[in-house]
């Protein structure tokens, strides 16, 4: 089981380097967007040294891999150390088997989106699963894991002053389509995390809660808790079933609980913050 797990984390963390390699290589690098992380400080550094933004990739990730290592611990920094190398060598090999010279289109607007949304949907799961692509995506972990703020809030912190430096370096118009994709991405990043982790929590008034509480345990694998209770108008004796559930699971009790006990009196929450097991440590 442990083997299985590390294989689909794994997979998990290619597949979404894979996306940030696309939107990177492809969206960002010809158009000189530099919404913050090492890949838009590359940019930057590419044009105003000798060296390529793959090269100055590497290098500053390596650095930046260090810090991960002191500060967040050995898992994080092992599956960032893949992720880091894995995003390094693919744009190593696109820059030699397929260079670009220029945006793939004469649209900038339509590249910026895929400039953003690819890199942003693939930061999004390293982060759930407490990994990164490297990079500033390093600090803003840290920021991340030492403050209350969110990844999102934490990224325009640690990335603001790179986006900046496009004004100097670039065009008024890159610097404008940089920050507003800075903006975007952070934005981006919290929902998908969020709706990731998005669960149900369940609040059932019923009267047979034992009915609802084996279907919970037996069929969904999951716990609840029950309280007793009393109506403040009927003042009959009744309970309170709580718990909480993924979304598949949570269309599975709410039709349970109507074919069962059609009188019950069911509140849905959403909610992406549940700490415990079978949820987040």
């Amino acid at each position: 089981m442990k083997s299985k797990n590390i294989f689909k984390e794994y997979f998990q963390i290619t597949i979404s380097t894979l996306l940030i390699v696309i939107g990177v290589y492809f969206f960002k690098f010809p158009n000189n967007f530099t919404f913050g992380g090492i890949t838009g400080l590359s940019v930057v550094l590419g044009r105003v040294t000798i060296f390529s933004p793959s090269t100055v990739n590497l290098i500053l990730n390596v650095f930046l891999l260090i810090l991960g290592f002191v500060f967040l611990g050995k898992p994080f920094g092992i599956k960032t150390v893949y992720a880091s190398l894995l995003l390094s060598g693919c744009l190593s090999v696109l820059e030699r088997v397929y260079p670009l010279h220029h945006p793939l289109t004469d649209e900038p607007m339509l590249e910026l989106v895929f400039a953003i949304a690819l890199p942003a949907f693939g930061s999004a799961l390293l982060f759930n699963i407490n990994a990164s692509s490297g990079g500033t995506d390093i600090v803003a972990m840290i920021l991340k894991k030492y403050s209350n703020i969110d990844i999102g809030r934490a990224l325009i912190f640690s990335d603001l002053l790179i986006t900046l430096s496009a004004c100097f370096v670039f065009d008024i118009k890159t610097a404008l389509f940089s920050l507003l994709g800075l903006l975007t991405k952070s934005l981006v990043i919290d929902n998908v995390i969020e709706s990731i982790n998005l669960a149900k929590y369940f609040n059932v008034i019923c009267s047979n809660p034992e009915i609802i509480c084996n279907f919970i345990v037996n069929e969904l694998h999951r716990s609840a808790t029950v309280c007793d209770a009393q109506g403040a108008y009927s003042h009959t004796h009744k309970y309170i079933v709580y718990t909480a559930l993924r979304r598949p699971q949570a269309v599975q009790l709410r039709q349970f609980i109507k074919r069962v006990e059609p009188d019950a009196f069911i509140l849905i929450t959403n909610t992406s913050e549940i700490i415990g097991k079978g949820f987040h440590d």
